[in-house]
Formats: structure tokens, C-alpha cells, sequence
């Protein structure tokens, strides 16, 4: 009785050390993010499989899956000066690989993309982010991947809110998530005018949020 009462006592306290130290790696990989330019960032793309778009009448649903999405994601990629994702997380080299996302927006239904409803702009919790990042297919990648979650793009109120989620890829655990909204501007056509919100998020990162995530999780 007395062996089987230790031996319990030792698994917890083996369950207790692996946990602990499952837990100092994640909080020791995003303090590497913001401490250290050298720390490898993947950047996985822009996910629209939870977006909706708010009071557009116009667009066609399965032009905006099929290629409206795909063209804005290839347009952070091929304008990677402009889209700076190296600047604002201030890493000396950014490498990127879409596929994970390539593959959920592929998959979006096109029923799905379109409201009438303004309250779409604000429904998503940090929960649901949480959710979304364990369904994501990773493949055998470890390290911090850095993805922007679409929540919604309002038309008429000229924004979208965008979750910028930075994660363990092996993992499949969020490190740091936080909602922020970028402005539209003058684009011309689909994937202009609502690229230029992603391009205002990545320009806050640099501005502001950089600094304010450093300061709490880079020291």
C-alpha cells in the first residue's frame, strides 16, 4: 500500500515537472522573439477562413475566396519592402511558408464570407483564436509562427480587424494574440483596397506594439 501511494506521489510530481517545463519553453520562445533578432519568425499568411465581409454587395463570394485572398497574401510576399514584416518585429530575416493557411482559405464556403450584420466586426474572442490554432496543420514545423487571423472587414466602416497571433507551431499554442484594427484607404479594386488594412496593422507593430510587447515579455 505505502509502494503505491509513492509510486502516485512520484507520477504527480513527474506530471508536475513536465508541465512546468512545457511551460518555461513557450514563455522562453517568446521572450526570445522580442529579445534576440536572430530568433527565427515564420511568417504563415493571412487566414480568412473566419472573415466576414460587412456590408459589400458587390463582390463575388467565389472571387474573393478563389482569388482575392490568394492575391493579397502573395502581395505581402512580393512586396515584402513595403509590408514590412522584418521591420516591424525587427528580425534581421523573416522567412515565410503559406501553405497551412493556403490550404483553410481554400476550404472556406462561400456562404460564409458575406454579412449584413455590423456585430460581425466585433464576435471573436481570444477562445477562438485559441481554436483556430489547433486546427491549423503545421506538418512537422517547430519554432514561432506569426499569422494574422481576419475577424471581419467592414466596407462602409472603412476597417478591418485583423488578430495578429504569434504561436507555437509544435505545439499548436497561441503565445500572444491581440486584435487590432488597420484602416482602408484608397486602393483600387478588391485586393488593394483591403490589403492596405494589413499594411496599417503591420506599420502599428512598428510604431507601437512592438515596443509594448517587448516591455512585457522581452525582459
Amino acid at each position: 500500500m505505502k509502494s503505491a501511494t509513492v509510486s502516485k506521489q512520484r507520477f504527480l510530481l513527474l506530471a508536475i515537472v513536465i508541465f512546468a517545463c512545457q511551460t518555461l519553453t513557450s514563455a522562453q520562445t517568446l521572450k526570445d522573439v522580442f529579445s534576440n533578432s536572430e530568433t527565427p519568425l515564420l511568417y504563415l499568411g493571412i487566414d480568412y477562413s473566419k472573415a466576414k465581409l460587412i456590408e459589400d454587395a458587390t463582390a463575388s463570394v467565389n472571387d474573393i475566396r478563389d482569388r482575392q485572398y490568394p492575391a493579397i497574401n502573395d502581395l505581402v510576399i512580393t512586396e515584402a519592402k513595403k509590408y514590412d514584416l522584418k521591420g516591424a518585429f525587427h528580425k534581421s530575416n523573416v522567412d515565410h511558408d503559406l501553405s497551412a493557411v493556403t490550404k483553410r482559405n481554400e476550404k472556406i464556403n462561400t456562404e460564409d464570407i458575406k454579412s449584413s450584420n455590423t456585430g460581425d466586426y466585433h464576435r471573436l474572442k481570444e477562445s477562438d483564436i485559441d481554436d483556430e490554432v489547433r486546427s491549423m496543420d503545421f506538418g512537422d514545423k517547430k519554432g514561432v509562427g506569426l499569422v494574422f487571423i481576419v475577424e471581419a472587414m467592414n466596407k462602409t466602416g472603412k476597417g478591418a480587424a485583423v488578430w495578429v497571433t504569434l504561436l507555437d507551431m509544435k505545439g499548436k499554442k497561441v503565445l500572444l494574440t491581440e486584435r487590432l484594427e488597420g484602416k482602408t484607404g484608397m486602393g483600387f479594386g478588391f485586393r488593394n483596397f483591403w490589403a492596405i488594412p494589413i499594411k496599417n496593422v503591420i506599420d502599428e507593430i512598428d510604431s507601437k506594439k512592438y515596443k509594448e510587447w517587448k516591455a512585457k515579455y522581452g525582459s
